[in-house]
């Protein structure tokens, strides 16, 4: 069969992504690894990946949604699975703390229409986004060399499939099944220590959604359960002010990086 791509209205899409029943965090979770993509040189893996987002979509007026949501993704030892604490520069051979990814919040706005591709018994939504916007590390001196470029520029390419029964059932709140496909091409993280060296990070991974808590890996159980139980839930509500992002962690967690603390940094469950 082949798919046709209907544009569908937003609430479709707070079905697939989070729900439509606001008192509910909905998780999804992925793996992968990432690699180096250098100049002249054979493709090197870096690093696997486990991580999870934890959202919520609040209803603003008809036809509109806040969504907000936390996120979390571990660096881990491609050979082990364990998660790295620090990390050998392959390049450089200095070792460096790792900073894992703790974005809280990440948030946006649900309305109009959405394009899928419907056929049959599967529904997908594609997304090719581009972030640009100037890198808050480059004009400040002491952190600029960790990242020295103006502006951070990436591709992250996503595509998520759901059952399409379930996406027209009016019964069902949330998607029962969801296959997540991400790819992304982005710069050399700050805590690398990579400075100008030519290059990107290609990451690939997949995911899925899941019922609750205790259907993640275990790995993000413990983490969530022991040292950042903020975790369990979506936020609240929609919060002003801009998404958290690793180069504005970097930046405001710069003293503990140095200091070589154990990220993400511990913090405590929303009251």
């Amino acid at each position: 069969m082949v798919a046709q791509t209907q544009e569908l209205d937003a609430q479709y899409w707070v079905k697939t992504r989070s729900s439509l029943d606001a008192s509910q965090s909905t998780f999804l979770t992925w793996t992968g690894k990432i690699y180096a993509f250098t100049p002249g040189e054979k493709r090197k893996l870096l690093f696997k990946i486990l991580g999870l987002s934890v959202s919520r979509c609040i209803p603003t007026e008809p036809g509109v949604w806040d969504f907000t949501s936390r996120e979390l993704t571990y660096y881990l030892n491609p050979e082990t699975d364990e998660i790295l604490r620090q990390w050998e520069n392959p390049w450089t051979g200095e070792t460096v703390t790792v900073i894992h990814v703790a974005n809280n919040p990440v948030q946006g706005c649900f309305k109009g229409k959405f394009p899928a591709q419907v056929e049959g018994e599967s529904t997908t939504f594609v997304f090719d986004i581009f972030p640009t916007y100037p890198n808050p590390l480059a004009a400040d001196p002491e952190l600029s060399k960790y990242s020295p470029y103006s502006i951070y520029q990436a591709a992250e390419l996503f595509k998520l499939t759901v059952p399409t029964a379930d996406l027209f059932n009016p019964e069902l709140k949330s998607v029962s099944q969801l296959r997540l496909s991400w790819d992304r091409i982005g710069q050399w993280l700050p805590w690398m220590n990579m400075s100008d060296r030519p290059g990107h990070l290609i990451y690939s991974a997949f995911g899925s959604k899941v019922s609750g808590l205790t259907e993640l890996p275990q790995l993000l159980q413990d983490e969530i359960n022991h040292r950042v139980p903020l975790y369990k839930k979506a936020p609240k509500a929609y919060t002003e002010g801009e998404d958290m992002t690793s180069w504005l962690y970097f930046q405001q967690n710069f003293p503990a990086y140095l200091a070589g603390e154990t990220f993400p940094l511990p913090v405590g469950e929303e009251l």
